[in-house]
């Protein structure tokens, strides 16, 4: 399918169609690290978000600026951006999300020199009134930090399109997921981690077209014929970058019906409500949608969401991907695996950088795993 090889390119050379991108368009590439990134106000700027996941390249200049425990993910982006493949990029935006993000932004304040860098301080606790209410206001400073970055005014207009792409976007994206949950022989993992990967750095209305078509595509090819050889599967964690996971998981007899990631259904989760005050309703999106848990929302939320995926999928077990050196996923990890025991829900834990460490091992544990299950 043309389409698919298109996605695949892209995720694989996202740094080459970000600068080719850059040269056709004359127009201004800002990279991020989070879901939580204001995407829809950065791509109504007429600039293109670009997601930053790191190549995986050996780190060596990075190491005079960070620990060697701080996550691969904070290590390698910076590393790549002082040997200089990130050069195509105008700017860079933070969300204040976890720690090791926070002080990213200082030390590559301090030695990265884009024309634009800018923070955005969300907050921490989503589950009150108040919340809502400073999530407007930062998103609302964010705005007026990027018009004077860009020197030009943010219309409504161009807010309420923006908006509307984003719905499309994630609307598709979901429809995706669905299809796939269905018949899990239409679509590779590896297809959707592509999918993924290059719906983060595409030029978004492209990726608009290319999703719509896509989803009537794969529509007319789906069959909703559950594969009773294989284990449904879902996997959990935060940023997912590699695809021999999803190959792994694969040989070994696994499908992988959904996911908690934030390279997955949380950056899709939810879609804005276009009556009414826009900026406001982008922040209720953000405040609603699924949480990472460098936010917090109650202490068994994010255990209770994927106890309720796990029945509605009619999965038969959790695989948790977890960054090595992630604490907000650490902290978090014995609440869900609590809850999951209580409801009798079958868990597996694998820490990896960004490579696999060992293919190998990660191989005989899921293998082990689903023979269980």
């Amino acid at each position: 399918m043309d389409m698919l090889k298109r996605f695949g390119d892209i995720a694989q050379n996202p740094h080459d169609y970000a600068a080719t991108w850059k040269r056709q368009y004359g127009r201004q590439v800002f990279g991020h690290f989070c879901s939580y990134t204001p995407e829809e106000l950065i791509n109504a700027a007429g600039v293109l978000p670009f997601r930053i996941f790191g190549s995986g390249a050996p780190i060596s200049l990075a190491d005079a600026h960070l620990q060697a425990y701080s996550c691969s993910l904070v290590r390698s982006s910076l590393n790549d951006a002082l040997a200089g493949k990130l050069d195509f990029l105008d700017g860079t935006v933070f969300p204040h999300t976890c720690d090791s993000i926070q002080r990213l932004s200082d030390v590559w304040r301090l030695n990265v020199k884009f024309d634009v860098h800018l923070d955005v301080l969300l907050p921490v606790k989503l589950n009150t009134e108040s919340a809502r209410e400073y999530m407007a206001d930062v998103l609302l400073k964010f705005k007026k930090d990027l018009e004077r970055s860009i020197q030009s005014k943010i219309t409504p207009d161009e807010l309420m399109r923006s908006a509307e792409t984003y719905n499309r976007i994630r609307t598709s994206l979901k429809s995706i997921y669905e299809m796939r949950r269905h018949d899990s022989g239409l679509l590779s993992g590896q297809d959707l981690l592509n999918i993924l990967k290059a719906a983060m750095v595409m030029d978004r209305e492209e990726l608009v077209q290319s999703l719509d078509t896509l989803v009537k595509s794969l529509g007319q090819t789906i069959s909703k014929k559950k594969d009773e050889n294989r284990k449904r599967i879902i996997l959990a964690g935060g940023i997912c970058n590699i695809p021999e996971i999803y190959s792994v998981i694969e040989d070994a007899g696994g499908s992988i019906v959904w996911d908690d990631l934030c390279t997955g259904s949380r950056y899709f989760d939810g879609t804005i409500d276009l009556y009414g005050d826009i900026i406001g309703s982008i922040a209720e999106r953000y405040i609603d949608r699924i949480h990472c848990p460098a936010k917090h929302a109650g202490l068994y939320r994010r255990g209770g969401h994927l106890v309720r995926l796990t029945k509605e999928m009619q999965a038969n077990g959790i695989i948790f991907i977890l960054l090595k050196f992630c604490d907000p996923h650490a902290f978090d990890y014995p609440y869900l695996k609590e809850q999951l025991d209580k409801e009798n829900i079958p868990s597996m834990l694998f820490e990896i950088e960004e490579q696999i460490p060992s293919a190998r091992h990660f191989k005989t544990r899921c293998e082990a795993f689903l023979e269980m299950l």
